[in-house]
Formats: structure tokens, C-alpha cells, sequence
């Protein structure tokens, strides 16, 4: 079993199936959006920012 794609093979999508996969993204992508960020998760991001500033030494560069 050869596990690599073809060579000079390419697959293309009509135009329509395009659209179509592009309409379903963007609806998906909105209703991401939408939610928002759950409160539990900015509380989490919080607590990483202050325990992250009590370090010594810690400035923020890598």
C-alpha cells in the first residue's frame, strides 16, 4: 500500500463546490465568533497573567 499521494495528480473543485465550502466556513466561523469567550476561561487567563507577573525575573521576553 503506497501511502503517498500521486505525483502530477491534482484535484480541482468547481467553482460551485467552492462557494458552497466557503459559505459553510464563514457560517461556522460566525457562530465561533458569536460565542464568545466563556467567563471560565478568561478567569483562567487572569490567573496565568498574575502568576505569570509574580515571577522574578519574569519581563515578558523569551
Amino acid at each position: 500500500m503506497n501511502s503517498q499521494p500521486s505525483e502530477g495528480r491534482e484535484t480541482v473543485l468547481g467553482g460551485e463546490i467552492q462557494a458552497k465550502i466557503g459559505q459553510h466556513l464563514r457560517a461556522m466561523y460566525d457562530d465561533v465568533v458569536r460565542q464568545g469567550v466563556p467567563d471560565r476561561f478568561m478567569d483562567l487567563l487572569a490567573k496565568l497573567d498574575a502568576a505569570g507577573s509574580t515571577k522574578p525575573g519574569s519581563d515578558g521576553d523569551k
